[in-house]
């Protein structure tokens, strides 16, 4: 049997100010990895924010993946168009 242990409830208002700390430019950074790994921070949002770290770092190679096919595309279409 494992050893649980059950964190509190995160309330309506302890998500409210989570998402709006999270819109706030350069703060949301710094708070999503300085909740995420601390040891003091409620499971719950740990979990949210290193999730959210992790769909992020797949949205940034995707978009830099996709960028360079869309960059190479247009650059080799370019030298082909002026013939």
């Amino acid at each position: 049997m494992e050893n649980r242990s059950s964190a509190p409830v995160m309330s309506l208002g302890d998500w409210i100010i989570t998402f709006i700390v999270l819109m706030i430019p350069l703060v949301n950074i710094i708070m999503v990895f300085v909740w995420g790994f601390s040891k003091t921070t409620n499971p719950n949002k740990a979990n949210f924010c290193k999730a959210y770290l992790i769909l992020m770092l797949i949205s940034i190679v995707l978009f830099l993946l996709l960028g360079g096919i869309g960059m190479m595309s247009a650059f080799s279409g370019a030298g082909s168009a002026g013939m």
